[in-house]
């Protein structure tokens, strides 16, 4: 049988919505992690009831049950509360998270506080659940891939299974949830234990029986070639007299992001047309109140300035989702995003467009308040805030500053709540079995190696370097250089003490999570400018690949497309088009990740180490430094 949240829709098209999901192929009822029951119905009742438009009330008891108005009185409206994060990508502990917030007591400034960490969430989750007649918990995808190796070394089970207890109701698909390819995902939805090799670190079930999510996950832009989607469009919550959907998609990029073998036999549609048909098969069920979880997202603020996550304004809003946005129906009363790990409380169109940054440091809180008679939420009296997860480790002060500037039905939650017990003793055991490997000492660094700018980065240099140490000789490759794409880079390699400092193996692993395998490769010089100017499609500032030693170039930002790589030196010597240069770049990028489409035509290709073997190995060589920036950044 398959899983009411996994049930492929049919043929035609995303005309069905899904409601709360049983446990994954099974029949009867499961208590919740507070003792809820909640009644489980087969697949094919499920399909049965959304077709008919029936929406599939939580049972007795749940979050979203609770007692509210029966009659249809004119004016009459049912609270609903949407609780929202996004990116959590397996960030179970707190570390050193902090996120900026604006100083109420000093305007235009910030204030860096201290958040994060899977039981504060959950305990600020069930503060705001408490004061709300209707509630539900959205993850906007990337719940999982690119983690730290409290997830990552037990197959994001440990992630999982912190959401069933914080209480998701529903989750949208991110990119990163198809790292692992569409067999993997759907395990991890639907439970059960990974097959295991015997020299594999990476371990399935290491603390038990893993039982799945107890949550649907959504999104109506991701088919199967050959035919439906993957996963169902669309979800819906009895709340009272009213319903609410939920829509999910995630960016239509996605095969760019991950590689080709996570996304096999898969298309991903533009979002804005798959949500608005979504939309419209929940109209037709009489659902008027929708809610869109969207994993793509925006800026606001000037570059490298970032305005305050709550300035309705959203000075300089800009980015892939302002278009989606633009073209989603205007049936839709909130749109949840994802995906740029940034913070923002818009309105655009007269309903909120929300991102609470990333890492489980913010929750986006929503109240909508929802006609009874028409179904429709009334966005007059709609409330949205970001809300920070302050921790054990917030300055009281930071929390005072926070408590006094916040509307008093959230500044009472954000006072109330505490650290949830359960949350916090799943991931103390995770992480008791994580630390042996993840403390492990590997070597030294001589300072902090950042991740962040326009140009190279230290943090890229280092990498670089590894990999092309790695691959330099005849017998591994003969590259020449090494390339290393920014968003390989998941931390900062940080200094902790007095440099040279100790580097553990949970500090590479964090930085780079994927277990990319070093690919050389041929191109032609020719070839090699087309690669460097493929990096303009994020515009003059974004980001670049860093290069190793054995690369050097000066990019101008403001030279016309295809002219902004120039006086580009390989070996010391002038780039010569005519020639051949063999290059080292990740398998993801060596597959044309990141739109790095140039590198598809490399020739001659020898595999090579895992990237962190190349990382581990350049280690061993004494304190480890990123070296001078090689690439000139000017206009």
């Amino acid at each position: 049988m398959i899983a009411p949240h996994l049930a492929h829709t049919p043929r035609a098209g995303a005309r069905l919505s899904t409601e709360p999901a049983a446990h994954p192929a099974k029949r009867g009822a499961w208590r919740n992690h507070r003792g809820s029951r909640v009644v489980l119905r087969s697949a094919a009742l499920t399909l049965a009831l959304a077709a008919a438009g029936c929406a599939l009330p939580l049972g007795p008891g749940s979050p979203t049950s609770k007692a509210a108005p029966t009659a249809g009185a004119a004016g009459e409206t049912v609270h609903v509360r949407v609780i929202a994060f996004n990116d959590l990508h397996g960030y179970l502990e707190s570390g050193n998270l902090t996120v900026n917030v604006a100083d109420p007591s000093a305007g235009g400034t910030v204030m860096r506080v201290a958040v994060g960490g899977a039981d504060a969430m959950a305990g600020l989750v069930q503060s705001l659940r408490r004061s709300a007649a209707h509630s539900l918990v959205v993850s906007s995808g990337d719940l999982i891939g690119a983690t730290p190796l409290v997830s990552a070394l037990f197959r994001h089970e440990s992630t999982i299974e912190a959401a069933n207890l914080i209480g998701v109701s529903v989750a949208t698909a991110g990119n990163h949830e198809f790292d692992a390819g569409t067999p993997e995902l759907l395990r991890i939805l639907r439970g059960g234990c990974a097959d295991q090799r015997a020299d594999d670190p990476v371990r399935s079930c290491a603390l038990g029986p893993y039982r799945g999510a107890r949550f649907p996950m959504v999104s109506a832009n991701v088919r199967r070639a050959s035919g439906g989607t993957l996963l169902p469009p669309s979800w819906v919550m009895q709340a009272g007299p009213v319903k609410v959907g939920v829509i999910g998609a995630v960016t239509r990029v996605t095969p760019q992001l991950v590689v080709p073998s996570g996304v096999e036999g898969l298309q991903f549609t533009d979002e804005a047309q798959a949500i608005n048909e979504a939309a419209q098969a929940l109209q037709a069920q009489g659902v008027q109140a929708l809610v869109v979880t969207l994993h793509e997202g925006a800026e606001i603020g000037a570059p490298g300035q970032p305005a305050d996550w709550n300035d309705t304004t959203c000075p300089g809003l800009r980015g892939e989702a302002v278009d989606i946005i633009k073209r989603i129906t205007p049936a839709v009363d909130l749109i949840l995003t994802a995906h740029t790990h940034q913070g923002y409380n818009c309105r655009v169109d007269g309903r909120p467009v929300m991102q609470a940054v990333a890492y489980g440091r913010g929750l986006s809180v929503a109240d909508l308040h929802i006609q009874v008679k028409s179904g429709d939420v009334d966005r007059a009296k709609t409330l949205a805030r970001n809300l920070p997860v302050l921790n054990a480790r917030t300055e009281a002060a930071h929390r005072d500053k926070i408590l006094g500037a916040e509307p008093p039905v959230f500044s009472t939650a954000l006072k109330d709540a505490q650290p949830d017990a359960e949350v916090a003793a799943l991931v103390q055991r995770y992480a008791q079995a994580a630390a042996p490997q993840a403390q492990r000492v590997v070597g030294r660094i001589a300072r902090t190696l950042d991740r962040r700018g326009i140009g190279d980065t230290p943090a890229g240099r280092l990498v670089a370097q590894a990999q092309w140490e790695a691959t330099r000789s005849p017998a591994n490759g003969g590259s020449h250089f090494a390339l290393m794409n920014p968003g390989g880079i998941r931390t900062d390699l940080a200094c902790r003490g007095t440099p040279p400092c100790e580097v553990t193996y949970g500090d590479l692993f964090s930085m780079q999570p994927f277990g990319n395998s070093l690919v050389v490769m041929s191109l032609s010089g020719a070839e090699v400018r087309q690669l460097l100017e493929q990096q303009q499609r994020g515009g003059p500032d974004a980001p670049l690949m860093s290069p190793s030693a054995g690369l050097t170039y000066r990019w101008s930002r403001k030279a016309p497309p295809g002219h902004r790589a120039q006086d580009i030196r390989i070996q010391g010597q002038a780039l010569d088009e005519a020639a051949t240069y063999r290059i080292t770049v990740n398998s993801f990028m060596a597959e044309g990740g990141d739109g790095y489409t140039v590198l598809q035509r490399g020739r001659q290709r020898l595999g090579g180490a895992q990237d962190l073997d190349a990382m581990l190995a350049h280690l061993r060589q004494g304190v480890a430094d990123a070296g001078p920036a090689r690439i000139t950044v000017g206009d």
